[in-house]
């Protein structure tokens, strides 16, 4: 059989690679608060920061041009841009 994924909206943020400060830079809440209360952090690895993102089962790591998205149940994860612009468009309010 086939399946085809249902039409949810999601909110996403592009990260860019840096550091981010939940206090003074734009973010989404969502995001902002999983900073501020450890649920997300960053490490440097090779020559560039890196997102730790803890799931359920693993820790993810959202690099560079990742899209960070808040899922329909709270979830956090990351998302390529190519998988990202394939699966989702922009909600126009």
């Amino acid at each position: 059989m086939k399946y085809r994924k249902k039409p949810v909206e999601v909110e996403a943020y592009l990260w860019e690679g840096n550091l981010i400060n939940p206090t003074k830079d734009k973010l989404p809440t969502w995001l902002g608060n999983s900073i501020s209360n450890g649920n997300v952090y960053f490490e440097w690895q090779g020559n560039d920061w890196v997102m730790i993102i803890p799931t359920l089962e693993v820790k993810v790591i959202a690099s560079k041009g990742d899209y960070i998205i808040q899922g329909v149940m709270g979830e956090t994860y990351p998302c390529k841009p190519d998988i990202f612009k394939m699966t989702y468009e922009e909600v126009l309010q």
